[in-house]
Protein backbone atom coordinates (compact mmCIF):
# COMPACT_ATOMS: atom_id res chain seq x y z
CA UNK A 1 0.00 0.00 0.00
CA UNK A 2 1.37 3.76 -0.96
CA UNK A 3 1.01 6.66 0.83
CA UNK A 4 -1.55 8.88 0.47
CA UNK A 5 -3.34 11.77 1.56
CA UNK A 6 -6.96 11.56 2.80
CA UNK A 7 -8.75 14.37 3.86
CA UNK A 8 -7.77 14.77 7.32
CA UNK A 9 -4.56 11.73 7.73
CA UNK A 10 -1.71 10.93 6.08
CA UNK A 11 -2.39 7.23 5.54
CA UNK A 12 1.09 5.94 5.64
CA UNK A 13 -0.07 2.39 5.81
CA UNK A 14 -2.64 0.27 7.05
CA UNK A 15 -1.74 0.54 10.59
CA UNK A 16 -0.64 4.14 10.71
CA UNK A 17 -2.61 7.39 10.13
CA UNK A 18 -1.23 10.48 10.77
CA UNK A 19 -3.39 13.83 11.67
CA UNK A 20 -3.00 16.53 8.97
CA UNK A 21 -3.04 19.07 11.47
CA UNK A 22 0.51 18.44 13.05
CA UNK A 23 2.55 18.50 10.08
CA UNK A 24 4.36 21.89 9.38
CA UNK A 25 3.96 22.82 5.83
CA UNK A 26 6.15 26.30 4.36
CA UNK A 27 5.46 27.16 1.02
CA UNK A 28 8.37 29.71 -1.30
CA UNK A 29 9.19 30.48 -4.65
CA UNK A 30 11.27 27.70 -6.51
CA UNK A 31 14.58 28.04 -7.68
CA UNK A 32 16.05 27.82 -11.12
CA UNK A 33 14.52 29.09 -14.46
CA UNK A 34 11.01 29.47 -14.96
CA UNK A 35 10.56 33.54 -15.59
CA UNK A 36 7.95 35.55 -13.69
CA UNK A 37 5.49 32.81 -12.82
CA UNK A 38 8.54 30.86 -10.69
CA UNK A 39 9.86 34.23 -9.16
CA UNK A 40 5.97 35.23 -7.73
CA UNK A 41 4.00 31.99 -7.37
CA UNK A 42 5.11 30.13 -4.25
CA UNK A 43 4.54 26.69 -5.13
CA UNK A 44 7.55 24.79 -3.69
CA UNK A 45 6.25 23.03 -0.48
CA UNK A 46 7.98 21.67 2.66
CA UNK A 47 6.55 19.44 4.97
CA UNK A 48 8.00 19.08 8.18
CA UNK A 49 7.10 16.62 11.51
CA UNK A 50 8.35 16.65 14.96
CA UNK A 51 8.14 12.59 15.37
CA UNK A 52 8.76 13.23 19.31
CA UNK A 53 5.00 15.29 19.52
CA UNK A 54 2.93 13.14 16.03
CA UNK A 55 0.09 10.99 17.22
CA UNK A 56 -0.69 7.89 15.26
CA UNK A 57 2.76 6.13 16.44
CA UNK A 58 2.79 3.76 18.98
CA UNK A 59 6.06 3.80 21.45
CA UNK A 60 7.56 1.21 19.71
CA UNK A 61 7.30 2.60 16.00
CA UNK A 62 7.93 5.90 17.31
CA UNK A 63 10.79 4.34 18.43
CA UNK A 64 11.87 2.89 15.27
CA UNK A 65 11.26 6.14 13.14
CA UNK A 66 13.42 8.13 15.43
CA UNK A 67 16.49 5.92 15.38
CA UNK A 68 15.98 6.17 11.37
CA UNK A 69 15.22 9.30 10.67
CA UNK A 70 15.60 11.26 13.81
CA UNK A 71 13.52 13.61 15.84
CA UNK A 72 12.26 15.81 12.45
CA UNK A 73 11.97 14.88 9.16
CA UNK A 74 10.74 16.49 6.29
CA UNK A 75 10.10 16.54 2.46
CA UNK A 76 10.22 19.08 -0.43
CA UNK A 77 8.69 19.06 -3.86
CA UNK A 78 8.94 21.79 -6.48
CA UNK A 79 8.62 19.61 -9.68
CA UNK A 80 5.33 20.75 -10.59
CA UNK A 81 3.96 24.68 -11.43
CA UNK A 82 1.17 24.17 -8.91
CA UNK A 83 1.21 24.35 -4.81
CA UNK A 84 -1.66 22.01 -4.64
CA UNK A 85 0.11 19.25 -6.54
CA UNK A 86 3.85 19.82 -5.35
CA UNK A 87 1.78 19.09 -1.67
CA UNK A 88 0.53 16.40 -2.23
CA UNK A 89 3.71 14.87 -3.91
CA UNK A 90 5.62 16.40 -1.04
CA UNK A 91 2.77 14.37 1.72
CA UNK A 92 3.61 11.10 0.04
CA UNK A 93 7.08 11.30 -0.07
CA UNK A 94 6.98 12.04 3.27
CA UNK A 95 5.08 8.85 4.00
CA UNK A 96 7.01 7.05 1.93
CA UNK A 97 9.98 8.12 4.00
CA UNK A 98 8.19 6.88 7.10
CA UNK A 99 6.79 3.53 5.55
CA UNK A 100 10.08 2.75 4.71
CA UNK A 101 11.46 3.74 8.63
CA UNK A 102 8.59 1.59 10.04
CA UNK A 103 9.69 -1.60 7.75
CA UNK A 104 11.55 -4.02 10.60
CA UNK A 105 14.52 -5.51 8.91
CA UNK A 106 14.81 -9.72 9.03
CA UNK A 107 17.09 -10.53 11.55
CA UNK A 108 20.27 -12.05 9.80
CA UNK A 109 21.35 -15.71 10.37
CA UNK A 110 24.89 -16.09 11.19
CA UNK A 111 26.38 -19.00 8.27
CA UNK A 112 29.37 -20.47 8.23
CA UNK A 113 31.23 -21.71 5.33
CA UNK A 114 30.36 -25.18 4.23
CA UNK A 115 33.05 -28.07 4.13
CA UNK A 116 33.03 -28.40 0.54
CA UNK A 117 33.38 -24.53 0.43
CA UNK A 118 36.79 -24.28 2.40
CA UNK A 119 37.62 -27.30 0.74
CA UNK A 120 37.40 -24.95 -2.67
CA UNK A 121 39.19 -22.26 -1.29
CA UNK A 122 42.16 -24.01 -0.03
CA UNK A 123 42.64 -25.86 -3.57
CA UNK A 124 42.30 -23.19 -5.72
CA UNK A 125 44.67 -21.37 -3.13
CA UNK A 126 47.07 -23.94 -3.79
CA UNK A 127 46.56 -24.07 -7.63
CA UNK A 128 47.60 -20.40 -7.86
CA UNK A 129 51.04 -21.19 -5.40
CA UNK A 130 52.36 -23.64 -8.26
CA UNK A 131 50.96 -21.03 -10.63
CA UNK A 132 53.34 -18.52 -8.84
CA UNK A 133 56.46 -20.86 -8.19
CA UNK A 134 56.43 -21.97 -11.94
CA UNK A 135 56.65 -18.34 -13.08
CA UNK A 136 59.58 -17.94 -10.48
CA UNK A 137 62.84 -16.92 -12.21
CA UNK A 138 65.43 -20.48 -12.04
CA UNK A 139 68.06 -20.47 -9.03
CA UNK A 140 71.38 -21.53 -9.10
CA UNK A 141 70.45 -25.10 -7.57
CA UNK A 142 68.28 -25.34 -10.75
Amino acid sequence: MRPHLSATHLVVNARVHLPLGEFHVETSTPGGPGGQHANRTASKVTVKVDLTTVSGLGPHQRARVMAKLGTTTSATSAEHRGQARNREQAFERLGEKLADALVVDPLRRPTKPSRAAKARRVDSKQRRGTVKQTRRRPTVED
